[in-house]
């Protein structure tokens, strides 16, 4: 069976449309930042949320996190930090992403967990605190929870 599909875009206009160009799409996909000094846990991320439509960018440090945030035209809906880093490892890096990006919905992984840090993290609004080692699949899908949460809210304050 043959399928001839038309060459000239005229030829599928639609009538009142002089462009003959369908409507693009305005959404855009969600954004991630990953910040984590461990290259194959920022990959791994990196790579399962964009294989599910996550737009993805990764930090090995909090310096190059907080240049991400204020490079950014938007801010990132989610922000996967790792709670110890080369250059911080309290919960100050956490504080100055939340003045940052207020919007941006941060789920901090660590294997350094504990009641004060958990508690600390909750005053300063993380989303949630993760304890390594961790299911990719379930980080994915936390993530999914947190951009929802977080679509409501939108650019910097």
């Amino acid at each position: 069976m043959l399928t001839y599909l038309p060459t000239n875009r005229r030829a599928w206009a639609i009538p009142g449309d002089e462009a003959g160009d369908f409507p693009q799409m305005s959404k855009k996909s969600p954004t991630v930042l990953v910040v984590d000094d461990e290259a194959l846990i920022r990959w791994s991320l990196a790579e399962a949320l964009g294989e599910i439509g996550y737009t993805v960018t990764e930090a090995g440090d909090g310096r190059t996190a907080i240049g991400a945030i204020v490079k950014s035209p938007e801010p990132f809906d989610v922000v996967l930090l790792d709670y110890r880093l080369p250059d911080s490892d309290d919960l100050a890096l956490l504080a100055r992403i939340r003045d940052l990006a207020p919007t941006s919905q941060v789920i901090m992984i660590t294997a350094h967990s504990g009641p004060e840090l958990a508690q600390g993290a909750a005053t300063l609004g993380v989303f949630r605190v993760v304890n390594k080692p961790f299911e990719v699949a379930a980080i994915t899908s936390l993530v999914g929870q947190a951009s929802a949460v977080g679509s409501g809210g939108s650019g910097r304050s």
